[in-house]
């Protein structure tokens, strides 16, 4: 149960937003299939027109399905994290997640600046082929530097408070 006040609404929507991210990329991943099914029988088939915007759409599906996954890897701990140490615990762990998270807030960082410059360049292009609007792929960058600020910010909390107060620190 999340503690009380803000830090327990904090929690609530942060617990929300990645389950709205898990079902977002159930939806990429269900997505992705039909454009490169298509791809595949079309080469295959002659009854099914080889349509090339399924390429171009799959190649957006397969970028926001990887910056989701890194953005729930985050939350999870399961990404930009090699276990060296895995033996600690207590607060030389938190101490050393404390450092890991640092270097996931720098690739945050350059992901958020230079990914806004990236999104700034597309606000008035489209795509070749399908002329879907480029700044609805590069947003992905900034967006995933974003959650990581948030998701990591979340995990230095608690870590915190173990390397303060020990583990029976309620996070």
């Amino acid at each position: 149960m999340p503690p009380p006040g803000a830090r327990g609404l904090f929690r609530r929507i942060t617990a929300f937003y990645a389950r709205f991210l898990e079902v977002l990329l159930v939806v990429t991943v269900v997505g992705i299939i039909l454009p490169v099914t298509m791809q595949i029988f079309a080469r295959f088939v002659d009854f099914i027109p080889r349509y090339i915007w399924t390429e171009e759409l799959a190649r957006f599906l397969l970028v926001w399905m990887i910056m989701i996954g890194a953005m729930l890897g985050v939350r999870e701990a399961t990404h930009f994290n090699v276990d060296l140490f895995y033996n600690l615990r207590g607060r030389a762990k938190a101490a050393m997640d404390i450092l890991a998270s640092l270097f996931v807030l720098g690739f945050a960082y350059v992901f958020i600046v230079y990914g806004w410059e990236f999104t700034d360049t597309a606000w008035y292009r489209i795509s070749e082929l399908a002329e879907l609007p480029l700044w609805t792929i590069h947003i992905a960058w900034p967006i995933a530097g974003v959650t990581w600020v948030i998701f990591a910010g979340e995990r230095v909390w608690d870590d915190l408070q173990i390397l303060l107060h020990g583990e029976k620190a309620e996070h």
